[in-house]
């Protein structure tokens, strides 16, 4: 294609026709916050229950309600031709390289022909062998006898770090069609027990009451059940049938070993199995296993010659392999045989021999646990293009076994290399191998069904490097988290909620080791909605409450308006209320210290009594004293001090409301009496300790031209009444305003309240040797502008609003009746 020189067809479906092209968009005036390119997270809906889930996995998962018009219908079951499909994509991918034939079931044929012959009947058997004896070449024949046996054919399953409720969710998904749908506990066993099918069931890890929980759930099928002598047998009144499965006999065994080898066996050779064949009890891969080392003999005993002349085992020697050594064929003594301790352990031997990938292959799965990852990723963890026919290399060899899927490291293996030498770095080989699996469950090319099986090999890999974590260093990351964070969310978009789970708790633990918040808040948060989708509401609200708790902490506002909305959900299911303000971590103002205004004037309306009688009342909300933590700080204590936070401003708000409307009710029916107290109050009163004392905020006294305090007037007019537009207008002061506005212009200033004293314009304030109840007025005649209240010995039958005793004067809130601790221990309202 020519840049300049475009030809028609590019532009479209007509070359000279230039409107279709369209002009790029002008720049906008205003910033584009939007997201231009979409965002590589994966984000996938499902419902699970009456639940719909959107795993998210940035700012965690959200959960709600199912709208009734998303909720899936009763599910299909697939067809022959499908679960035929389904199956053929469950078994372990072949090996690429030179295959070798497939060795053949020897004295085994009366226990296949037991086993139809039950499960024809419809009768479930669990087959118990020793690892190593067979189990699954035997399972393999007995499934193909049993195809035609139920009307949904043969379903094959593992056990392998699988429960009880694993299982049955696994033949729910082989059984019927339901994409993106898991069912609530009930619905689940509703649909299982339609199934009729014969249920062939390897390496299966419990037994007892959990079996028979498995079986009772699907009484239509029946199962066929490998386990080794280990697993805790079935219940003493269970009807599941039982056979043992042993080891071969001398002569099965040496024909194994002569297949294994591809010849017949020497005099010498023979007297050698008959050895191993005591020492291995008869089981059948450590024939396998000896007939590998025989052919690696082979190899070394013929000449570089015959390998170039004849191309003999030119397919089968490695590029990397040791060099072989040029002997005669006469002499046979030359390369002796193995000794019966490297027969009975020949991992270490047999891997000396292989490639160097094959070598590095199993070092990475000794680091997982015996996990040997799939052979697509070999390339990537060896570093080598053609890693991947190392898994023919280890398959030949007997050293890994078909599990599920994938395979695994043979029965015994794990142990004689780790004695070998192969488990000197296991963290590095998982440090590197959950790098790999971050990458790569993180690419969006990826679907969540190929994390899910791959998933015994992640979690293998956050096992070893849970306890390994440490805080990163500044600007890094730590990659046990960021594996975990990017498994977990693939996991619950797969469907695979045990491995989700575990992933979660993993990740958890990494994230507090490494010191980050912010990721330990998005696992818990995950593991509240686990709780929550599984009915498990209490510990769902812990885990919600915690991550909520951490994310405010972290100011990460969309992750806490998803626990918040996740928590609301846990309420509703609960029938608790729970505070949603306070529980979703925000802020609550400090209480502020301030003193309780009696309401001016009327009838006082009385209150529950918040004190001892005697006490000036006056309505507080506790402040924490000094030194503990403050709300913001332990605002995420749990639900009690959210309860308990939320009570106290419920009350209080009413309270303050009942206040409220009893002064708006007095202020509109009270008159202009010259005794009403309500003209002697500013709009604004204050309160201090004296009138040259300007402490508590309140507003400084005004002086007059004298220096004394200045008063209201002293001459009430022609009317006879104050406060009216005839009194006689009082000397103004210098012109000098007060330091601070109190009240309204044209208003009397508000009293200042004392101790027991009783004042004239005319004259000094004076203290009162004894205590009096009610005010009078100076000599003058004339009323004064604060009267002193004083509490009375016992208390008045009707109270005001703040608590004082009822007087037509305002109330003095720094009395002896209102000591300086009470009100130091909490703030007005």
């Amino acid at each position: 294609m020519d840049p300049i020189n475009r030809e028609p067809e590019e532009y479209g479906q007509d070359g000279d026709d230039t409107s279709s092209r369209q002009r790029p968009p002008r720049e906008p005036l205003t910033p584009d916050f939007g997201q231009h390119t979409p965002a590589l997270a994966r984000t996938v809906q499902l419902v699970t229950g009456d639940f719909l889930l959107t795993v998210n996995p940035v700012d965690g998962s959200e959960i709600e309600a199912c709208p009734p018009g998303q909720r899936p219908g009763r599910p299909a079951k697939l067809t022959a031709a499908e679960r035929a499909e389904a199956a053929r994509a469950a078994k372990p991918p072949v090996p690429p390289g030179l295959n070798r034939p497939a060795l053949p079931l020897l004295e085994r044929q009366e226990e296949r022909e037991r086993l139809v012959r039950l499960l024809a009947r419809g009768r479930s058997v669990r087959l118990t062998g020793p690892s190593g004896s067979g189990r699954t070449s035997l399972l393999d024949l007995v499934a193909e006898d049993c195809l035609d046996l139920a009307p949904d054919g043969v379903i094959r399953l593992t056990g392998f770090h699988r429960t009880a409720t694993d299982l049955l969710y696994d033949l729910f998904y082989a059984v019927y069609d339901a994409p993106l749908h898991r069912p609530a506990r009930d619905e689940l066993l509703a649909l299982v027990r339609e199934i009729g099918a014969v249920v062939v069931l390897d390496d299966i890890e419990f037994g007892g009451a959990a079996l028979e929980e498995l079986l009772d759930a699907t009484p239509e099928c029946a199962f066929l059940v490998a386990a080794t002598p280990e697993i805790p047998a079935p219940a003493a009144d269970s009807v599941i049938e039982e056979v043992f499965l042993g080891g071969l006999q001398r002569a099965g065994a040496v024909e194994v070993l002569e297949h294994a080898v591809g010849r017949v066996l020497t005099e010498e050779e023979a007297n050698w199995a008959g050895d191993l064949y005591f020492e291995s009890e008869g089981l059948p891969l450590r024939f396998v296993q000896a007939g590998a080392l025989l052919r690696q003999r082979d190899e070394q005993r013929i000449g570089t010659s015959v390998v170039e002349e004849f191309g003999v085992f030119q397919d089968m020697v490695p590029a990397d392999a040791p060099p072989i050594t040029t002997l005669d064929s006469d002499e046979d003594d030359a390369v002796p045989l193995p000794s019966l301790g490297e027969a009975a352990a020949p991992a270490p031997l047999l891997a000396s021999r292989l490639s160097t990938s094959a070598r590095a292959t199993l070092r990475f799965a000794v680091a997982l646990g015996g996990e040997v990852p799939h052979q697509a990723h070999l390339p990537a963890l060896v570093g080598d293009t053609h890693a991947d026919a190392a898994l023919g290399e280890l398959a030949a060899c007997g050293l890994v076994s078909p599990v599920g899927g994938r395979y695994r490291l043979a029965a015994g293996v794990q142990t004689q290399l780790e004695a070998a030498g192969y488990g000197d770095e296991i963290e590095a080989s998982a440090l590197i191998a959950g790098l790999h699996y971050s990458w790569w469950a993180g690419h969006p090319s990826v679907t969540p069904e190929r994390v899910c099986a791959e998933a015994d090999a992640l979690l293998a890999a956050l096992t070893v490097l849970v306890p390994a974590t440490t805080p990163p260093g500044e600007g890094e990351e730590s990659a046990t988290v960021e594996l975990a964070r990017t498994a977990a969310p693939a996991f619950a978009a797969g469907l695979h909620w045990s491995a989700w789970e575990r992933a979660l708790r993993s990740g958890a633990e990494a994230a507090q080791l490494a010191g980050s918040a912010s990721e330990q808040a998005y696992f818990q948060h995950e593991l509240g909605v686990l709780a929550l989708c599984e009915g498990d509401l209490d510990l769902a609200r812990a885990e919600l409450e915690s991550s909520i708790g951490l994310r405010d902490s972290a100011a990460d506002k969309r992750g806490t308006v998803a626990g918040r909305r996740a928590l609301a959900l846990v309420a509703d299911r609960s029938g608790v209320t729970i505070g949603l303000g306070a529980a979703a971590g925000e802020e609550v103002p400090d209480a502020r210290y301030e003193e309780s205004a009696s309401p001016p004037g009327g009838t006082p309306t009385p209150f529950p009594p918040l004190q001892p009688p005697g006490d000036t009342y006056t309505l507080v909300a506790h402040q924490a004293p000094s030194g503990s933590p403050t709300p913001h700080n332990k605002a995420r204590g749990g639900l009690r001090g959210y309860a308990r936070r939320n009570l106290v401003a419920a009350g209080a708000g009413a309270l303050l409301a009942a206040v409220l409307g009893t002064v708006v009710t007095l202020g509109a029916t009270s008159n202009n009496n010259a005794d009403n107290p309500s003209d002697k109050v500013g709009v604004n009163p204050s309160a201090s300790q004296g009138n040259s004392d300007d402490s508590l905020g309140a507003d400084p006294a005004k002086k007059g031209d004298n220096g004394t305090a200045s008063s209201s007037p002293t001459n009430p007019g022609p009317d006879g009444t104050y406060g009216t537009s005839d009194d006689p207008t009082p000397p103004s002061n210098s012109g000098t305003p007060s330091d601070k506005p109190s009240g309204t212009s044209g208003r009397p200033t508000s009293p200042t309240p004392s101790r027991s004293t009783s004042h004239s314009p005319s004259s000094s304030p004076s203290h009162s040797s004894s205590p009096s109840h009610s005010s009078s007025p100076s000599s003058s005649g004339s009323p004064t502008p604060s009267e002193s209240v004083t509490p009375s010995s016992t208390p008045s039958a009707t109270n005001t609003a703040s608590g004082a005793a009822s007087s037509s004067a305002p109330v003095d809130t720094t009395s002896s009746a209102a000591p300086a601790s009470s009100i130091a221990s909490g703030t007005v309202i």
